[in-house]
């Protein structure tokens, strides 16, 4: 049986990622002489909540989706984790087991680094602690921010500024427009805003009529990013 490798575009991927390319040259090149690429498709679980920790993920092609389920049992979204960047590594911190569920949304190429690796990587590498350190106090900080977002700004605002994430993160430029690629449905959109799709569709029906962006099937495009600015500014 083969090996699986990385294709160049997912290695530009990881190689380009905004955490990973700052490490110094010889950091990467260990991490990625530990890693295993593993593919694995649509829906596929990744790990579940309550599971004792084993891996260090980098996310190469595709996406993660990150969940949680409510008391009466249903799936909310809470985040999504893009190509090139990294997580796991909390719970191998802390020895406690995993948060939320993670699922692949769509067709996902994942860099996999076992946990006797990882602690291996941060002893022989001081670097990584401070590195993760860093990106870690980043969460933190996003983390505030949403929170301080969904006490603070109307939907409209909260709208706006999840779509300028989602373009910057999965935006595929077509002329002036710009197309988020992440297929995305209502619901999910509106568990991200902590909003009822009812809600959140009449706010994308309102963007629309504005020529901010134009609702496709599955997919959002938007038509004026400084439209869409103002809006996430108030």
């Amino acid at each position: 049986m083969t090996t699986p490798v990385l294709t160049i575009d997912e290695r530009q991927t990881i190689e380009s990622g905004p955490w990973f390319s700052r490490l110094s040259p010889a950091l990467r090149s260990d991490i990625l002489s530990r890693a295993t690429v593993r593919r694995v498709p649509d829906g596929a679980m990744l790990s579940s909540r309550g599971q004792p920790a084993s891996e260090w993920i980098g996310v190469a092609k595709g996406t993660v989706r990150v969940s949680s389920v409510s008391l009466s049992g249903k799936q909310i979204t809470l985040t999504y984790v893009e190509p090139g960047t990294w997580f796991g590594d909390i719970s191998l911190f802390d020895g406690l087991p995993r948060t939320h569920d993670a699922h692949a949304h769509g067709e996902t190429t994942l860099l996999v680094v076992r946990k006797p690796d990882f602690m291996e990587l941060l002893h022989q590498h001081v670097e990584l602690y401070d590195a993760l350190l860093r990106l870690n106090c980043r969460r933190l900080r996003l983390m505030f921010n949403v929170i301080e977002d969904l006490n603070t700004l109307p939907l409209a605002a909260r709208l706006a500024k999840q779509l300028l994430l989602l373009a910057r993160s999965y935006g595929i430029p077509q002329g002036h427009e710009i197309r988020i690629g992440l297929q995305l449905a209502q619901e999910d959109l509106a568990q991200l805003l902590g909003a009822s799709r009812q809600r959140v569709n009449q706010e994308l029906k309102a963007f629309e009529r504005e020529g901010i962006v134009r609702i496709e099937p599955t997919r959002l495009v938007v038509l004026s990013k400084d439209k869409l600015m103002a809006m996430a500014e108030g």
